[in-house]
């Protein structure tokens, strides 16, 4: 455990030694939430949300966002690139295993996930009065659904991306369509019903969903739920089937 924690905080630190990186993953979810909150009809109560404002669920969104650039752009490219330097064939010649930096680089991914999506939640409630979640342990659920998840496919890119560069392109390419479906250019609420229903299949629009329902006070509904362990399990078996460490 001393030397998981050594390497959790390691990969963390390599983390936020790149700024670029390090600034969206972490603010640019939040400032997105202060772009919108400042925009007045956004802060109206709206028909189509049964009277919440739009920035009431674009803070659910913010977090839903957190998760898919952690898990679709910064795991798949960081796990690659250490496979592609030759990093995971050096760290199996030392007492550490491998599979002990995996789940370092895991850690460390999910915290910085949460700590973006808890900066997305303060400033949403400080600044703009967007209620705190109303099922605090379904939001945790809801979350952790979310991010498993989504990592699983991310796991599974980087087993099959030849390079950290090919890994985040790939990422990026699945990153966009996964936000539509999640509501990021508009509320999953105002698209054609058909376009829901697609979405509540895709691994952000049922994390979206689950993180909506848990926000307005209920437990993450039972599809959303069952399309996130899905997707855990499909695609987290194809990443340890797949993996390469060398």
């Amino acid at each position: 455990m001393t030397v998981f924690a050594k390497l959790t905080r390691t990969e963390i630190k390599l983390f936020l030694r790149e700024p670029v990186g390090a600034f969206f993953s972490l603010f640019f979810p939040t400032i997105l939430v202060a772009i919108l909150g400042n925009i007045k009809i956004f802060r109206d109560p709206s028909p189509e949300l049964n009277g919440l404002r739009t920035i009431d669920v674009y803070v659910g969104i913010a977090v839903a966002l957190t998760v898919a650039m952690t898990g679709l752009q910064v795991l798949p490219m960081v796990l690659a690139t250490y496979r592609e330097r030759g990093v995971l064939r050096r760290v199996a010649t030392t007492p550490v295993r491998p599979i002990t930096l995996l789940a370092a680089q895991m850690t460390a991914t999910v915290l910085i996930a949460a700590v973006s999506s808890a900066l997305c939640i303060a400033v949403g409630y400080l600044v703009f009065d967007v209620r705190l979640a109303g099922n605090f342990p379904g939001f945790v659920l809801a979350f952790l659904l979310c991010a498993l998840g989504v990592f699983a496919i991310g796991l599974f890119i980087a087993a099959l991306a030849p390079t950290g560069k090919a890994g985040n392109a790939i990422g990026t390419l699945l990153f966009f369509p996964s936000m539509f479906f999640a509501g990021l250019w508009t509320p999953r609420e105002f698209m054609p019903d058909p376009v829901q229903r697609i979405g509540d299949f895709t691994p952000m629009g049922a994390g979206e969903r689950a993180l909506n329902d848990a926000m307005n006070g209920n437990w993450p509904n039972w599809l959303s739920a069952a399309v996130l362990v899905g997707y855990l399990v499909v695609f987290g078996l194809g990443a340890a089937r797949f993996f390469r460490w060398n």
